[in-house]
């Protein structure tokens, strides 16, 4: 470390600077702001760089009631308990429209600010939860990688970024940010919600910031820190020339503590007027808003939205599902555009894969191929990507693919994040898509 200048530099990792700091702490952590001094990918206040927030739709969500087919007759002859009924749809065109407990998703659309992808997958897909969401996780097919994609942009395009790069709200570290180097932080703590509850100011935000040095908080936070070990590929020396593998250990254990008590400070200073329900989903997507607003340095959000796995009396389930995913999505891109943000952000759903064509007996659907991912915003290029997937030409009783979702990702990547290189990211080439307006 050259001066305490350079330490104090990062407003999340020179939040450290308040602890009692041993001397590897100051090592480490100069050498990451050396990395990261003159990098515009990751400016101090983070105000000026796009973000990307990935929800995760987990399950295996029901694409065909999702983007509804309402003029194939094919739907109706595989679906005669499980098919929407013309009032139960928005139509988008001729053929397909959504589910109507997405309203919001609807208007989007006609505005030109949602892009649906249509028959979503990859080649010789997997029905197996585990295995298919470790594919879309790591975007290697062969399910071999010992990383991420998005741990693997985090360490090719954001070299000496804050911990902060990427933020999870999972119970554990998402496979998606694996990485060698900066695995990003994940947050899962009831604490964080205390606040929106109770509105998060005076005396109820002064306990609850308390309750941050609390030796049980302390321990989660640590075991949250021992997760982002465990997903950072057995990096020996996490990035930092010179660092023991117990230096790394604590290095990180810091890094949470410190991180999420300053992430939590930032957010709380948010105030808004937008009414977000009690549902996982919208909680997270608030707290997303919040970090957002308070000059987050980070470039990925990550959310999980669950319960998709519908074998067995899907309908009031899995509309109920989409509704909560509608609600919270509405009032989170009401939130930022009250911001002032929301051009900054692009939203991105997916899930693992999509259900079979035809109902099973218990008025559900099983494990199926394909299915369509949204990507919601103003910067979204609105309208149909890809082509809906034969409802007649199926692969084992199921939709096939139409669009690999690493293209996804490589238009991502390269037209949104602005990665330098995708094929050390996604481990080949593939073709963008239009996407981005």
């Amino acid at each position: 470390m050259h001066t305490r200048r350079d330490f104090l530099r990062s407003t999340v990792l020179g939040a450290s600077a308040a602890w009692t700091v041993p001397m590897f702490i100051e090592r480490t952590f100069g050498q990451l702001h050396a990395g990261a001094k003159d990098l515009a990918i990751q400016p101090v206040t983070g105000k000026d760089d796009t973000i990307l927030v990935v929800v995760q739709l987990a399950g295996g969500n029901d694409g065909l009631n999702t983007l509804v087919p309402f003029a194939d007759d094919a739907y109706y002859r595989a679906r005669p308990r499980l098919a929407k009924k013309a009032t139960e749809i928005a139509k988008l065109n001729d053929y397909c429209g959504l589910n109507a407990s997405m309203p919001y998703l609807a208007s989007l659309f006609k505005e030109g600010h949602l892009g649906i992808v249509q028959g979503v997958g990859y080649p010789n897909p997997n029905r197996s939860h585990f295995v298919s969401t470790s594919i879309w996780e790591t975007a290697d097919t062969s399910n071999r990688s010992g990383t991420g994609w998005l741990g693997r942009y985090f360490d090719n395009a954001c070299p000496g970024s804050d911990p902060t790069v990427g933020i999870s709200f999972n119970k554990s570290q998402p496979e998606s940010f694996g990485a060698v180097k900066n695995p990003g932080v994940c947050l899962n703590t009831p604490e964080l919600y205390r606040w929106i509850h109770r509105g998060g100011q005076g005396d109820q935000a002064e306990q609850f910031f308390a309750n941050l040095n609390q030796p049980d908080l302390d321990d989660e936070l640590e075991a949250t820190a021992g997760a982002s070990i465990a997903n950072s590929a057995g990096a020996k020396n996490g990035g930092v020339e010179g660092e023991s593998n117990l230096d790394f250990l604590e290095r990180v254990a810091l890094d949470a503590r410190v991180s999420s008590k300053k992430i939590l400070e930032l957010a709380a200073k948010h105030k808004t007027t937008v009414t977000y329900e009690g549902t996982p989903i919208a909680r997270n997507l608030n707290l997303v808003s919040r970090m957002i607003a308070g000059g987050m340095p980070t470039r990925v959000y990550y959310v999980s939205h669950g319960g998709f796995d519908t074998h067995n009396q899907q309908v009031n389930s899995h509309d109920r599902l989409l509704g909560q995913l509608d609600s919270a999505l509405k009032s989170f891109f009401a939130d930022l555009k009250q911001q002032g943000n929301e051009r900054r952000v692009v939203l991105m759903t997916f899930s693992e894969f999509g259900r079979r064509v035809q109902e099973n007996a218990s008025a559900g659907t099983d494990h199926g191929k394909a299915s369509c991912l949204f990507l919601a915003g103003p910067a979204v290029k609105g309208g149909f990507h890809g082509s809906y997937p034969s409802l007649t030409k199926l692969s084992e009783g199921d939709l096939a693919h139409t669009v690999d979702f690493r293209s996804v990702y490589a238009s991502l990547l390269q037209g949104w994040l602005k990665a330098p290189a995708l094929k050390p990211i996604l481990g080949g080439d593939f073709p963008t898509l239009p996407l981005l307006g």
